[in-house]
């Protein structure tokens, strides 16, 4: 099969096309062939090896899996012997591993049948980014209906799917963004839009119940001056800081603060989970969320891909088309 391969961890010019044997799925595995693949902030963290301490779980001198790629949508081709509730053409979508490649294996519970009113593209670029935005509104942030969000970081991959989802659970929502993408954030469903380059969200004009910062770049203290008394700030991520630990630092300032006050300041570690796909699949085919593509690249333009995600110039996500 043809697949996006690095040897080594750096920029995207680590990344190549190159012809490799086809995976095997495990017991609790299928194999899948992949229509498109979504690419993530956090496949750039994956392949440049930062923050370091990533490195621990996968791999510490080069990657482990040596084909990058983890957001998937395909058919299944076949399965491992232990697969329950799926069968060979099915189309599914998830998480997976090494899905820049025509192949790709994906353990079955993260995966959930592929909603019938979007493509193959959409689909794929929805796993990793829409359950991070699920989780941090649901769990972490304890969203209720009637609440005032602000989300910090609007037009990106989990912003534009965690606006959407806060305005589907019935919250008032204040998108941030840079000034090319107000309109983007604005059709996705915002009430209000602020553009982070002439806009404070913290200059006390509003007050949040709940704050999402999926740009990972505000002090804690400007967070904390635009919520409630009692409201709550998520940090999604680990955009920022040094090349050690990233923004981990930050998050876990926020949780030695956070025992000290009246308002929460906690992190996200996201759960890939089958039964949060599978709700979010109703939330596409019910209309309430549609994926957001920027731009769709050729398998063999993943590097091209990687540096228009790197630049930040992506409006929602980017997908692979295979």
């Amino acid at each position: 099969m043809r697949a996006i391969v690095q040897d080594s961890y750096g920029q995207a010019d680590v990344l190549r096309l190159a012809h490799r044997a086809r995976p095997e799925p495990a017991a609790r595995e299928v194999l899948l062939r992949v229509h498109a693949a979504g690419l993530d902030r956090g496949a750039w963290h994956l392949m440049t090896g930062k923050p370091y301490l990533l490195r621990l779980g996968f791999g510490l001198r080069r990657p482990r899996n040596p084909v990058p790629g983890r957001e998937v949508a395909g058919t299944i081709v076949a399965l491992g012997s232990a697969v329950t509730g799926f069968a060979v053409g099915d189309e599914v979508f998830g998480i997976g591993q090494g899905s820049f490649a025509e192949y790709a294996v994906a353990r079955q519970d993260k995966l959930a049948r592929k909603p019938a009113n979007i493509t193959f593209e959409q689909a794929a670029v929805f796993a990793v980014s829409a359950l991070t935005a699920l989780q941090a509104l649901r769990d972490a942030g304890r969203l209720e209906s009637g609440q005032q969000v602000l989300i910090v970081g609007a037009s990106g991959g989990v912003g534009s799917y965690a606006v959407q989802l806060a305005k589907a659970f019935g919250a008032t929502v204040t998108g941030v963004c840079g000034t090319a993408k107000l309109e983007l954030v604005r059709s996705l469903g915002a009430d209000h839009v602020l553009d982070y380059t002439r806009d404070d969200f913290a200059d006390g004009t509003r007050r949040y119940d709940l704050i999402l910062d999926i740009a990972g770049r505000p002090a804690l203290a400007r967070l904390r001056r635009a919520l409630t008394p009692t409201g709550t700030a998520v940090l999604v991520g680990g955009e920022g800081g040094g090349d050690l630990t990233g923004g981990m630092n930050r998050q876990l300032r926020a949780l030695t603060w956070s025992p000290l006050l009246r308002q929460r300041l906690t992190m996200l570690l996201c759960k890939e989970r089958s039964t949060d796909l599978e709700r979010l699949r109703d939330l596409v085919e019910a209309g309430a969320v549609t994926p957001s593509i920027d731009r769709s690249y050729p398998l063999e333009r993943v590097p091209e891909a990687m540096r228009h995600l790197a630049a930040g110039d992506a409006r929602g996500k980017v997908a692979i088309t295979i």
